[in-house]
């Protein structure tokens, strides 16, 4: 019983699956075709039209009654045994033949005719033992033996067809079932003309179609919907497959259909023919696939892949300009220590020498400014990658600018023979908003090139002009820079605003650098809302433009207004230097001694912290604290003394005096309640000026 019941949903399953297709291939045959189970009760599981007639039948129901609709029940008591026998034969031996009987049979008006019977017995996993029969009626050439090879060829074609559409038919069913497809299935005649169509109900469905009223079964239904860009393409596939006879070939094709709600839709079609002997089609039996969104996932995806190929690049190209950045910099760092390590030595030797002594001396301080000039480059660079690099604006003299950067330079300009020229005439407004000291590092990072790789002789100059803003109060001003240097080749110049890039002929040439100077340029010139470019030939020089959009203003900054720093006018001051390295306190206390003042030394800021509370009969006149110390650091300790019910001691001055020179330590000093700041390396000038700022020229 548990057999049978699982014959049933088989049945069903093939009735509801294959039934169109079945029906497409048999209605049309002369001849009646049935299918039934070869166990049990042998019940029919299908039965054609052409049979019910045979059995002179009206309907289906009525050949149901009349012959129970099991295999026994059609044929005439006296053939049973013979037909059985014969059936019995094909099951055991399961050849791939077809089996042929003559049997009589009884039609529902008593009449009784001969059929001729061409079986076929097949195991299936699904569905069982099965027998495929197809008969026509033979009483009038039941003796003749005319034209049997002929039909019997004919009717294995077609049983052919019929067991390779029912596995093609299965497996489309799984599939169908899996991705939710349409299917389609097309009929030729012997001639290998298409004699029908049809389509699914599914795939109606997937494009938007209600029934076949409103998409026929036609293939223009489908052909007329073809992209206009996938038209002929698909339909050359189309019927090259249906015209290779070879049988190879499969229909396998990926294109644009428009949907009636939807617009253009991706499909995916395959399909696959069924063929005679000769290689005519009999059934092209396919599917469709809505592939829409695979297409936009896939179309993403090959984005992202060409993304991460090109950020693939990029950082391959990074990594090795990072490779011989670290190499350059191992090389450039290592060449002013070697001066500052080796001119130290000499100097100790030649302590008799005076003059030699100070060219000695000033050697190392050249080193030593250099050493600290690539130094402050890498932690720019690092700044302005971290975003922590701010624009700072405030008025300034546009001439004087551009003046103080003549100054700088003079020296190397004198040194190797080079011819300047500094042209501001065409400026109308020459104070603007801007920040100086921003404006004035590009300029210096360009000019700097310029004095490196322009040779004994050769000339530089820098012209500024100006043009009318977009605003009343605004300009738009330009400074150019142009030297007759050795400039770039072509390719270098795509990439001369990367990090960590250098000419070639620089490292060949042994002039000095990071390669950074020009990253550092490029982006205070994005920060400042600027723009720059450059134009450069080999052995003819290279030229430098920026623009920049500033506000103008009547009167210069304060500071501009200052053409020099105060005079050091040195008095004895009482300071307290909190500092917790061993030589910088010695650098510092002998500076300061030198010049005049009283110095105690505190290691820590607890240190310091003490020493103050200690000195409140005679405070000190200020405090120069370092940041980063042991126990408590410079911020916490100045905290401590702000805190302090001693409004004499609370109020010390106190000056950050450290390597933690960013602007935004500048500005978390102040915030702490420090009323200035110094950087390291110790800049004497600026450190007296800042002394003389706070103290004034007396205590």
């Amino acid at each position: 019983m548990q057999k049978r019941d699982q014959s049933d949903r088989c049945f069903l399953s093939l009735s509801e699956q294959t039934f169109p297709i079945m029906k497409q291939i048999t209605e049309r045959m002369p001849g009646g075709f049935f299918i039934y189970h070869a166990d049990g009760d042998e019940e029919l599981i299908y039965a054609n039209q052409a049979l019910v007639q045979i059995y002179g039948c009206e309907s289906l129901e009525e050949f149901k009654e009349h012959t129970g609709f099991t295999f026994p029940g059609m044929l005439h008591p006296e053939d049973m045994e013979a037909a059985e026998r014969s059936i019995k034969k094909q099951i055991f031996v399961r050849g791939n033949d077809m089996d042929y009987l003559e049997y009589r049979i009884v039609r529902k008006d008593g009449a009784v005719r001969w059929l001729k019977d061409y079986g076929h017995f097949v195991r299936t996993d699904v569905y069982g033992d099965l027998f495929y029969v197809f008969v026509e009626d033979a009483t009038d050439t039941h003796f003749s033996n005319t034209g049997d090879a002929h039909m019997a060829r004919l009717v294995q074609e077609r049983l052919d067809a019929l067991e390779a559409l029912e596995h093609e038919t299965t497996a489309l069913k799984l599939v169908h079932e899996i991705l939710c497809s349409g299917m389609w299935t097309m009929e030729f005649n012997q001639q290998g003309q298409m004699v029908s169509v049809y389509w699914s109900q599914e795939f109606r469905t997937m494009i938007g179609y209600k029934d076949e009223e409103d998409f026929p079964n036609v293939l223009c239904s489908w052909s007329d919907l073809l992209h206009p860009e996938d038209h002929d393409r698909v339909l050359d596939q189309y019927y090259a497959t249906i015209d290779d006879y070879t049988g190879k070939r499969l229909y396998d094709v990926e294109y644009r259909l428009l949907t009636k709600d939807r617009g253009y839709r991706w499909f995916r079609a395959t399909g696959k023919l069924s063929r005679r002997e000769d290689g005519t089609p009999i059934t092209y039996v396919g599917m469709f696939v809505d592939i829409t969104d695979k297409k936009e996932t896939d179309e993403k995806l090959e984005e992202q892949r060409k993304l991460l190929e090109e950020a693939l690049l990029r950082a391959q190209r990074a990594s090795q300009a990072k490779t011989m950045f670290f190499n350059n910099m191992s090389h450039d760092i290592r060449t002013p220590m070697n001066a500052v390590i080796g001119f130290t030595n000499l100097a100790a030797t030649h302590l008799d020498n005076p003059e030699l002594l100070r060219d000695y001396l000033n050697k190392i301080t050249a080193s030593s400014n250099h050493l600290l000039s690539l130094i402050n480059d890498v932690l720019d660079m690092s700044r302005i990658e971290s975003g922590k690099m701010a624009i700072e604006e405030a008025p300034c003299s546009l001439p004087q600018v551009l003046r103080d950067l003549q100054a700088i330079i003079q020296a190397d300009l004198e040194a190797k023979g080079l011819h300047f020229q500094l042209d501001d005439s065409a400026l109308v407004h020459p104070y603007v908003v801007c920040d100086r000291l921003r404006l004035n590092q590009m300029l210096l990072n360009v000019l700097s090139n310029a004095l490196k790789f322009t040779p004994a002789g050769g000339h530089i100059s820098v012209s500024a002009a100006e043009r009318p803003g977009d605003g009343e109060d605004t300009a738009v001003y330009e400074f150019c820079i142009r030297d007759t240097g050795i400039g770039m080749d072509p390719e270098f110049l795509k990439h001369i605003f990367e990090p960590f890039e250098r000419e070639r002929t620089s490292t060949v040439s042994g002039i000095q650098g990071t390669g950074l100077g020009m990253s550092i340029t490029k982006n205070l010139v994005d920060l400042m809302k600027g723009h720059i470019a450059v134009e450069s030939r080999q052995g003819c020089g290279s030229v430098f433009t920026f623009t920049f959009t500033f506000r103008l203003c009547d009167t210069p900054g304060r500071q501009e207004a200052q053409d020099s720093a105060p005079d050091q006018q040195l008095m004895a001051w009482r300071l307290l230097l909190v500092e917790d390295n061993e030589l910088n306190q010695e650098i510092a206390v002998t500076i300061l001694e030198e010049a005049g003042c009283t110095v105690e030394v505190a290691s820590d800021g607890a240190e310091a912290v003490e020493m103050v509370r200690r000195c409140a009969d005679d405070p000190y006149d200020l405090i120069l604290m370092d940041i980063q110390m042991p126990v408590m650091d410079g911020i916490e300790a100045t905290k401590v003394i702000r805190a302090m019910d001693n409004l004499r001691l609370a109020s010390l001055p106190i000056v950050a005096m450290t390597a933690n020179a960013f602007e935004e330590d500048r500005q978390r000093v102040l915030s702490a309640g420090m009323n200035g700041h110094l950087g390291k390396p110790i800049d004497i000038d600026k450190l007296f000026a800042t002394l003389q700022s706070i103290l004034g020229s007396s205590r």
